[in-house]
This record gives C-alpha cells, structure tokens and sequence, in this order.
C-alpha cells in the first residue's frame, strides 16, 4: 500500500499513548498526512467492542478475549487503517496484533496452544499484512503499573488489576516478539525522559521514511 503503517506496543505505563502524540505531532510539522488509531477500537465497530474488553468485569478466558479482539481488528482494518494507507497516509497505531500475542498468548503463561490460536486467527482476519515497523515500549512492570495507578480517570483497569505475574509474562512476551521480528520490531527503554525517547523513535521513523 502507498502509506506506511506504525505500531505502538509495551506494557501498562509505558507511555506509548504520549509517545505516539508526540510523534504525530512532529510528523505533521514534516508535512505529512497522519491517521491516529487504537485497538481494541479505532473503527465504530471496534469502539463497540473496546468496553467488554478494558473495562468490563466479565471473566473471559484467553481464547475468548483473542475472538473479541480478533473482530475487532477485522472491522478496524476494512474501515480504517486500509483505507487511510491506499491513501498513502501514515497511520499510527496504540496496539496491535503483537499485543494479543502477548497479552492473551504469554500474559497467563507461556500458552503455546493460544499463541496458535491467535496467529491462526490473525491470517484470518489479516492474511500476510502485518505493521512497516513496531516500536515496542519496554519497562519494568512494577514502574509502569505504578505510573498506570496513578493516571486520573483511568477507568479501563481490566488488564492493569491482573496479577502481577501476568504483567510480568506480558514483559517477557513483547520482548519475545521483538526477538523473533528483528527487522520489524525496535524496543525502547521507556525509562528515559520522554524527550530523549521521542528522539529515539524519530531516528528510527526517519529510516524507515
């Protein structure tokens, strides 16, 4: 497709919906056309979905949440992110694929049956299209829980009141992702202070551009 397609992963706290303002922000100033989207959501029928996933109290299983997802990427892509890249727009994306893959695949463990399932689901709803490149927010679950609590008016704690195992697992999956997908995927210390990660993600956007 004629745009280009960027994805914003990490854990709880790891600043990636500031990080990726930031990097809209400053691609617009180089004159270039951005589309700013999320998942689960982005598309009115994934927005429709969002709730029973962040914010609802319903105990789905992995399988369940990957189905939930998974629909709701379908209808994020048609209407959205496809139309906005044959439009040669840049599209940034808060999540994607790779975090069902770790949330609902490493999250409860290292679940080699749900990472089929969700891959298997994913050539489904997707076929071969996968994100130009993914920059994946790397941090110490218990700084970025801690900065998560402390968000005012945060109301979608679905994920962030899981054991703490499980954000640890979630840690582990992203940084396996990146392992497997050298050349897609880039992980930052989101550590840093926010401008010197804004101008590690630049260096690596500017590359790929």
């Amino acid at each position: 497709m004629a745009g280009l397609f960027i994805t914003f992963e990490g854990g709880e706290g790891a600043g990636k919906s500031t990080q990726i303002q930031m990097l809209k922000s400053t691609l617009e100033t180089m004159g270039k056309e951005v589309l700013l989207t999320r998942e689960p959501g982005g598309s009115k029928g994934g927005e429709l979905i969002r709730p029973l996933l962040v914010s609802g109290e319903a105990d789905w299983d992995a399988v369940s949440e990957t189905l939930l997802f998974s629909a709701a990427r379908r209808d994020h892509l048609t209407h959205k992110i496809w139309p906005a890249l044959k439009e040669g727009k840049i599209v940034l994306c808060d999540r994607f694929s790779d975090s069902t893959l770790a949330y609902q695949g490493y999250g409860r463990g290292n679940n080699l049956e749900i990472q089929k399932v969700v891959t298997d689901l994913y050539k489904i709803v997707a076929g071969d299209f996968e994100p130009d490149l993914t920059l994946i927010l790397d941090i110490d679950p218990k700084i970025g829980l801690k900065r998560s609590c402390e968000r005012t008016g945060n109301t979608e704690k679905r994920f962030e009141n899981m054991d703490f195992s499980f954000h640890e697992n979630l840690r582990t999956g992203f940084l396996k992702i990146a392992q497997e997908n050298p050349t897609r995927c880039h992980v930052i210390d989101a550590n840093r202070s926010l401008d010197e990660i804004h101008q590690k993600i630049m260096e690596i956007v500017k590359e790929k551009l």
